[in-house]
């Protein structure tokens, strides 16, 4: 068979196929936007099926499959030469004559495959269609790439592991309703969620595995998108410095103090490699780093930060040390739920002085939402201090959005003429209204 002929038995297929059963997700992408759609997210989040979640309402909204135009570049017999990649048009024009492709849908899963991919999808954007739609892998495809290769016709939109609201519909776990009699499913599909993570393969397996299916997309992703994309040798040093990254979950890191540390145990390395290790991990959605409020934009950038881990169950399957500190994971989470509450036009950075506060979300530069993360509320220095520091921050910010995020206590709490809203985090997080 020609690749031609291919290309039209591959495209028939996906067609037929449509709709394809999958769980919606809360992220929409626009079908007519005028952009170059672009999914972006750590391995295994779900991309693929973003998109055939989006082919499935375009049907559900009355577009014939045929003018949906699926191509998934991992498949093995395709393996295009650049001078290839026109074939697909020309297949789908010989199988749909009759269409117009201006009114097309393509949808491109690990486009990345292709050599040469970046001017075949500018020019189909010039002179085909606008309602184009990509995702791939990290490590040939970071959406700062895309943004290049495209030059300003791409949206990004960027796809977490599962949110706890997510994470129950996956469960089938009825979220309606906080009486009494459901409140203990929740509470304890929250305490899973919180411990064991939620990528989506593993919550529909029921975690059967879990701890060996995570290693493994870890050791992918450490030398799929690490080691082999930015051609790092010093293999050592990149493990143990996500070792020490992991030890330090929620808290301020010092790059410059690990340093310090590997060299003393003899290793060699130039003296830049950590902080571009730093912004690796970052590219490919492992760790996120959060920065400390500062007035000084240049010091804010500079200062140490806290870094935090896409997913729980990932922190829990490299590294056995928060078994019994359930308090770090849950900081983790709650940064994990408010970085997706946190677009371009927003922010989210933590406040230090002489009291702290664990986040302060911003829009468009001006604080609206003040909010400290706390497992336990319950004993009384930890009370004092979570108060004094979302009080503090309150007094320096000027906003009275106060938040404190638990485990499992609710309360309001009125102190200085503010209100604290003490809520249960899965219960906030089941809220789909705006922060």
């Amino acid at each position: 068979m020609n690749k031609k002929d291919l290309l039209k038995d591959i495209i028939t297929t996906w067609q037929n196929k449509l709709p394809v059963e999958v769980i919606p997700r809360e992220v929409r992408i626009p079908f007519d936007s005028g952009k170059i759609i672009t999914i972006a997210g750590i391995r295994r989040c779900g991309k693929t099926f973003l998109l055939f979640d989006t082919m499935n309402r375009l049907i559900q909204g009355g577009v014939d499959k045929k003018r949906i135009l699926f191509i998934p570049f991992d498949d093995e017999r395709l393996n295009f030469r650049t001078d290839e990649l026109d074939l697909i048009l020309q297949a789908y024009r010989e199988l749909h004559p009759e269409i117009v492709l201006k009114d097309i849908y393509l949808f491109c899963d690990e486009i990345q495959m292709a050599n040469g991919w970046e001017k075949f999808i500018r020019r189909i954007y010039d002179t085909e269609t606008k309602n184009i739609f990509l995702s791939g892998s990290n490590s040939r495809m970071l959406p700062t790439d895309i943004a290049t290769s495209l030059r300003g016709r791409s949206l990004q939109y960027e796809l977490f592991p599962l949110s706890f609201n997510e994470f129950c519909d996956f469960r089938e776990i009825d979220k309606s309703t906080f009486l009494s009699s459901g409140i203990p499913y929740l509470t304890n599909a929250f305490m899973e969620y919180l411990t064991k993570g939620s990528f989506p393969e593993l919550v529909l397996k029921r975690f059967n595995e879990w701890e060996k299916i995570l290693q493994e997309y870890y050791f992918v992703l450490l030398y799929k998108d690490i080691v082999e994309r930015y051609e790092i040798r010093n293999i050592p040093v990149l493990k143990y410095f996500v070792t020490r990254l992991l030890s330090n979950l929620s808290k301020t890191t010092s790059i410059n103090k690990i340093g310090h540390e590997l060299k003393s145990a003899g290793f060699k390395f130039d003296k830049n490699l950590l902080y571009s290790l730093a912004v690796y991990l970052e590219n490919v959605f492992f760790i996120y780093r959060l920065g400390r409020f500062s007035r000084d934009v240049v010091l804010s950038d500079f200062t140490d930060k806290k870094v935090y881990f896409a997913d729980n169950g990932m922190v829990q399957a490299l590294t056995p040390s928060y078994q019994d500190d359930p308090g770090k994971l849950f900081e983790n989470l709650v940064f994990l739920w408010l970085r997706q509450k946190a677009p371009f036009h927003r922010g989210l950075l933590y406040y230090k002085d002489k009291k702290e506060c664990d986040f302060v979300l911003f829009d468009r530069n001006k604080p609206t939402l003040l909010v400290q993360a706390c497992y336990d509320l319950s004993d009384s220095d930890t009370r004092k201090r979570e108060i004094e520091g979302l009080v503090a921050a309150s007094e320096y910010f000027n906003c009275d959005n106060l938040l404190i995020l638990t485990a499992g206590q609710e309360e309001e709490i009125n102190i200085d003429k503010r209100v604290i809203r003490v809520i249960p985090a899965w219960k906030q997080m089941l809220n789909t209204e705006s922060l």
